[in-house]
């Protein structure tokens, strides 16, 4: 029974670091990191059952600190990454490092939630990505579709590109680029891209974005003012190489063609508030998420921007009358974009949305009072963009 209302779970912690367990596609699974200063931080595993409409919990240990950034491995469901804060000589530095998840956690049973809350079992340390002399760690980020054997790091004003080897237990930073210039050199943000066979990546500081070819570890486009103020998260088109959206403290998203950095393809002015999280949906990149600090997830449908403008694909070559569909596509308009809708399950600062990496049609939302949200793209549109 499909429901489109939304299910809220309370962590009961503050939070603010949300992963959708990518490597895992049968089941509806996301991450979620605490922050807390007084008790020992967690992660939970929160599994949809999308048949009761219930979320299922398990709780593991993360004692190294305040959690700022999770990431799961594209390989292995039981190996994450966490950006976490510790305190050394009076000086916070945040850290990065890779994990993995107790072999007993899924076996442990999810019918008796206080069980793995009064005794949570404890991620195992595979490696540090050991950063200390480049400062703090920003974010890490997996090579998309990968082996799980490459991870970038975004550490102060460095990209570091690092080799797993030895069943993640050792990391090797295998190349790197720094960032110079004036002005504020700290990464934000940062996004691989899962085009051009993973060699391309985009990163934010302060107002600028940045585009890097890996291989060279050079610079290869750079939007200076992309936003007003700092630009805060990153996602690329899925369907479109060229294509990605952008956020801010501008209260804006906007759309770029890499190829043209100008001026934005489209730019959206929905959200009253710090826009800290924007992901396009994996399958129907018209679909567009966005979370910000007031208070609201907002989903548009960006379609005249889409890989499917008209509704249907644009570049499909193998249709045998694609004259007449071109004919056909020079009368007719793109179909009109719009926001879908709002929700307003939140009551304090939005700081991530994750499309799940199950389910095309469900999403989670995490504000910092530890409230995750999870909903569903309307029923009826969801019909509209199949048929």
């Amino acid at each position: 029974m499909e429901d489109d209302a939304p299910v809220i779970y309370g962590l009961e912690f503050q939070a603010r670091a949300l992963a959708a367990q990518t490597a895992e596609t049968d089941a509806i699974r996301f991450l979620v990191g605490t922050q807390s200063l007084k008790f020992d931080n967690q992660i939970h595993i929160i599994d949809f059952d999308d048949e009761n409409n219930m979320i299922n919990k398990s709780v593991l240990l993360h004692d190294a600190g305040e959690i700022w950034h999770i990431s799961g491995s594209p390989a292995d469901k039981a190996v994450l990454t966490t950006c976490y804060n510790k305190t050394s000589e009076s000086r916070v530095l945040t850290c990065a490092a890779v994990w993995r998840m107790p072999p007993e956690w899924e076996s442990g049973s999810h019918e008796s939630p206080d069980d793995s809350s009064n005794n949570p079992q404890t991620l195992e340390l595979l490696c540090h990505l050991d950063n200390t002399a480049h400062g703090s760690a920003a974010c890490v980020l997996w090579e998309p579709m990968g082996d799980g054997k490459r991870v970038i790091s975004l550490a102060e004003n460095h990209v570091l590109l690092w080799d797993l080897q030895e069943s993640s237990s050792k990391a090797t930073i295998s190349s790197s680029a720094t960032l110079e210039g004036k002005g504020q050199l700290k990464f934000t943000a940062g996004k691989w891209s899962p085009h051009h066979n993973s060699t391309q990546l985009a990163t934010a500081n302060d107002t600028a974005i940045r585009g890097w070819d890996l291989r060279s570890m050079s610079q290869i486009y750079c939007i200076e003012n992309a936003h007003g103020q700092l630009v805060r998260d990153l996602d690329f088109n899925p369907n479109k190489q060229y294509y990605l959206s952008s956020c801010g403290d501008d209260c804006k998203v906007k759309f770029w063609d890499v190829r043209h950095i100008n001026e934005p393809v489209k730019s959206l002015e929905e959200h009253s508030h710090w826009v800290w999280s924007v992901r396009y949906n994996h399958s129907h990149d018209q679909l567009l998420l966005t979370g910000s600090s007031d208070s609201r997830v907002i989903l548009s449908n960006m379609v005249s921007i889409s890989s499917e403008p008209f509704g249907h694909l644009v570049d499909d070559d193998d249709l045998s009358d694609t004259e007449e569909n071109q004919q056909e596509d020079k009368g007719k308009e793109p179909l009109q974009d719009s926001i879908i809708s709002t929700y307003e399950e939140h009551e304090d600062s939005v700081y991530a949305v994750e499309w799940s990496a199950a389910d095309p049609w469900l999403f989670a939302s995490l504000s910092y009072d530890g409230r995750l949200v999870i909903n569903r793209v309307p029923r009826a549109l969801k019909y509209r963009i199949l048929l």
